[in-house]
């Protein structure tokens, strides 16, 4: 019987924000990977893994994933959170990926098999006027991609006020964020994209919680009548109450949850009913383990799921959830990540991507693996640094979430 002997972690990405948990095991050959990347918080993440979870493994059977999972998750006795979820999401995968290798199937097997031949994916169109993403959505539409987001520019893009009016000592020079102007410009943007392409192409939208609450709620109900996919984070997670009165006024989709890191954040929201997509990211919620727990919820209430990739992910986590999306049958949808040819050379076995589907290969675990000489070569030394999130501005110098 195998015995975790080593823990450690591999800090990759041009800016070392990607890191990949390594669970080494007694017996020759047999190990496993997980992602715990943490795009802000790479460093306290590998300490946390290091210096203080991974020396609770050593010795133990890798083979007891819920036992190691619930030991862990209680082992700092406060619960939850960014960093705990993110490390012990790594751990998670690792384990799995153990399990795979000794079982000789791949992880989608272990949790019961495939349900569906590939796994459809959304992609991300972006344009700073309506031409320029009306030709973005056209590309991705000739690609066979499935589900499109529709943006104007990056998020917030349609509410930005370069003459907004200011007080006389600004606290940003930067164009104001303006939720009514916001209001106007995303329904007028959903119009000219139904016009223009019709309403066979499925599309959502990102409001990245800019929103104040009650602008959202009428946002929701305004792009009704375009019949989105989904539309994303139109409430911050500090309002997700407003999620009822939303239900009550309108029947746009909804999918919430990729700054989700607490059960209780997620659970009212599916067992009410009042979103149809829950997106938390794989590494975030704590691993395999606990998010097929969510999967099977979602399968009881009608929700499907929509796992958050985004472009600070790493191919591990991407993998994670594919095996999940393979085996779960209330499986919605599953974000586009996209890595660059030097990045995918780092990590043999990675998942791959043919017009708008994800594809698994039939190896054994997560089927990807990690050159740590390729991933240590991508890390350039003066980038790797502390990050944070971007902050938009109203015109009086409040932050806008996130």
């Amino acid at each position: 019987m195998a015995k975790i002997k080593e823990v450690r972690c591999i800090r990759t990405r041009q800016n070392g924000t990607w890191v990949i948990v390594k669970i080494i095991t007694d017996q020759p050959g047999l190990y496993g990977i997980g992602s715990a990347s943490e795009h802000y918080h790479a460093a306290t993440v590998v300490t946390a893994i290091e210096q203080s979870l991974g020396p609770l493994l050593i010795g133990r059977d890798p083979s007891r994933i819920e036992d190691i999972w619930q030991s862990v998750y209680t082992s700092g006795y406060w619960r939850s959170g960014s960093i705990l979820n993110a490390a012990l999401g790594g751990i998670d995968m690792a384990l799995w990926d153990i399990k795979g290798k000794e079982a000789g199937m791949p992880v989608y097997d272990l949790l019961g098999g495939a349900c569906r031949a590939a796994v459809p994916c959304y992609a991300h169109a972006a344009g700073g006027d309506y031409e320029a993403l009306v030709e973005d959505i056209q590309r991705y539409i000739e690609e066979g991609w499935p589900v499109i987001r529709c943006q104007l520019g990056g998020y917030g893009g349609g509410g930005f006020l370069p003459d907004a009016i200011k007080p006389r000592n600004p606290w940003s020079d930067t164009p104001a964020f303006d939720d009514e102007a916001y209001l106007e410009a995303i329904p007028a943007m959903f119009e000219h994209l139904r016009k223009k392409l019709g309403f066979g192409p499925k599309l959502t939208h990102d409001v990245h919680e800019h929103l104040k609450p009650q602008i959202a709620v009428a946002l929701a109900k305004r792009l009704e009548p375009y019949r989105l996919f989904f539309l994303e984070d139109a409430l911050s997670p500090e309002q997700i109450d407003w999620y009822r009165l939303m239900r009550q006024q309108c029947t746009t989709p909804q999918a919430m949850g990729e700054l989700f890191v607490n059960v209780q954040e997620y659970l009212p929201l599916i067992s009410e009913r009042l979103i149809d997509y829950v997106r938390v990211r794989v590494a975030k919620g704590g691993g395999i383990t606990p998010c097929r727990k969510i999967a099977a919820l979602c399968e009881f209430y009608g929700v499907q799921t929509a796992w958050q990739e985004g472009g600070d992910n790493d191919p591990v986590n991407q993998a994670a959830a594919m095996h999940l999306d393979m085996a779960t049958y209330s499986f919605g949808i599953q974000e586009e990540n996209g890595f660059s040819p030097h990045e995918l050379e780092a990590f043999p076995g990675h998942a791959t991507m043919e017009g708008g589907y994800m594809y698994p290969n039939d190896q054994p675990g997560l089927g990807i693996d990690i050159d740590e000489e390729k991933a240590r070569a991508l890390l350039v030394s003066d980038q790797v640094r502390s990050f944070y999130a971007a902050e938009d501005r109203r015109a009086d110098g409040s932050v806008v979430r996130p």
